[in-house]
């Protein structure tokens, strides 16, 4: 994240104007020119209505922010695109930590990518860390989805998987971290048949590559945490060939990796206590005289054979290499960030990412740290009806489902179970990693989901 960026919230700024936090109940007990004055514009306190108060001069003096009957935190997200500019702090009456939620919210929705855009600097609005805010904690949490997203908005051109491997060198490097890198035919050498053949079309210097940083693996003591992301910089499709409204965002579809990435920068800054595996298959999914086909017979690292009925079911087939190598580690715990499946939005939309494991605990701890800090998932099942759906009459298993099950989502998770660590639990989430409305704190593009309540959850857990 930008310097700019970060100073979005900064410790302290003597000048700073209020932002009240207000409900229904508080409208009601206001008093004065501040009661005219939301009388006069209709501010009842509902969450996220934003009122603004003038001096004498005419100038912003105050703002009145509604919370609503319960305050959502995250509908702070909408405040540094409202606020005029300058240096403004929260105020909240009562007790508990909505203050606190409110300025990561603001964090988060400071998010701005304009890479590409021409324009002049201007002024924007910067907050105060309200009392008992961990500054530097928040601001790696911002930090690690601002890097999600801007991975995730950033044109295939210039995010291919030679820039996955620089920016997971980069964060392995800021952590002492170990970083290892399997590119191109020698994927075949070391066993990772599967990334290879998705891959293998595209030009040489997009060539596939699995990239994996070790962090504190030498502290045996520790439990092991491994973190697995699909990077798609790209997907056409390959010869099952998307149409042209299904491939104009396929850039994001390396937004699991982003996550992946993303999620254990977090986890080295903050030093939580554990060891740390990052394992991200990068490929470009291209036509090519040398594309894979449907009806091929592909191999994996676990030795299970892959009949391929679909080209465009390629990240599951990616993700089983790297799956089994983070079951080489005997994790403790195995968290995986694919944009794996259109289904999963026909079942749950944009903004509610389905979470499989067959985990009651790990299920119920990741769900409890989502609601925590407004970073929603959504149990789905691993329903053992479906596996059948997945058998092959000459392989051990296909990629693509038999029609019959329909439940996309839940096939393509039953797919990844099978190459799922032996040892301690698994988690899948089927991420979005997009937002396809625009709206003040949420714009149009890369969105991070579910890595605040992975990291949470890993927080309370092992912290």
């Amino acid at each position: 994240m930008s310097a700019s960026r970060s100073e979005l919230l900064v410790a302290a700024a003597p000048a700073a104007r209020p932002v009240r936090l207000i409900d229904p109940a508080g409208v009601k007990a206001l008093a004065g020119r501040l009661a005219a004055w939301a009388s006069a514009n209709s501010f009842t306190g509902k969450a996220g209505q934003l009122l603004i108060v003038p001096g004498e001069d005419g100038a912003p003096e105050a703002a009145l922010f509604g919370t609503g009957e319960a305050f959502d935190p995250m509908t702070a997200r909408a405040l540094p695109a409202r606020l005029p500019e300058g240096d403004w702090r929260l105020e909240e009456a009562g007790s508990g930590d909505h203050a606190c939620q409110a300025a990561l919210a603001f964090a988060l929705g400071g998010y701005l990518f304009d890479r590409y855009k021409t324009r002049p600097e201007r002024g924007r609005a910067r907050l105060v860390a309200p009392e008992g805010l961990d500054l530097a904690e928040t601001l790696n949490i911002a930090a690690a989805a601002a890097l999600a997203r801007e991975m995730v908005d950033t044109p295939a051109a210039d995010m291919g998987p030679h820039q996955l491997e620089t920016i997971a060198r980069e964060i392995a490097e800021a952590s002492d971290a170990v970083l290892t890198v399997t590119t191109g035919d020698a994927l075949l050498e070391e066993n990772y048949p599967a990334v290879h053949a998705v891959g293998r079309a595209a030009a040489p210097h997009r060539a596939p590559r699995v990239i994996e940083i070790g962090w504190n693996l030498d502290q045996t003591d520790r439990p092991l945490v491994a973190l697995v992301g699909k990077g798609v910089v790209f997907d056409t499709g390959g010869l099952d060939l998307k149409p042209a409204a299904g491939m104009r965002n396929m850039k994001k579809d390396m937004g699991g990796a982003a996550h992946a990435l993303a999620l254990g920068r977090l986890i080295m800054q903050a030093n939580l206590p554990i060891r740390l595996t990052v394992l991200v298959a990068a490929v470009e999914n291209a036509v090519s005289g040398d594309a894979f086909r449907p009806g091929d017979i592909l191999n994996s690292r676990k030795g299970l054979t892959i009949e391929i009925g679909n080209t465009d079911a390629e990240g599951r087939l990616i993700l089983a290499d790297v799956l089994t190598r983070a079951g080489e580690h005997e994790p403790d715990l195995t968290l995986d960030f694919a944009t794996l499946t259109g289904a999963a939005r026909i079942a749950l939309g944009p903004e509610l990412p389905p979470l499989y494991t067959d985990d009651e605990a790990l299920a119920e701890g990741l769900l409890a740290a989502g609601r925590a800090v407004g970073d929603p998932l959504w149990r789905m099942p691993l329903w053992a009806g479906y596996r059948t759906s997945l058998d092959s009459e000459i392989a051990d298993v296909r990629n693509d489902s038999a029609a019959w099950a329909q439940a996309g989502s839940v096939t393509a998770a039953l797919f990844l179970q099978k190459f799922a660590p032996a040892s301690g639990s698994w988690a899948h989430m089927d991420v979005f990693a997009w937002n396809p409305r625009a709206r003040p704190g949420w714009p149009e593009g890369g969105e991070c989901q579910a890595l605040r309540a992975c990291y949470g959850y890993l927080r309370e857990r092992f912290g």
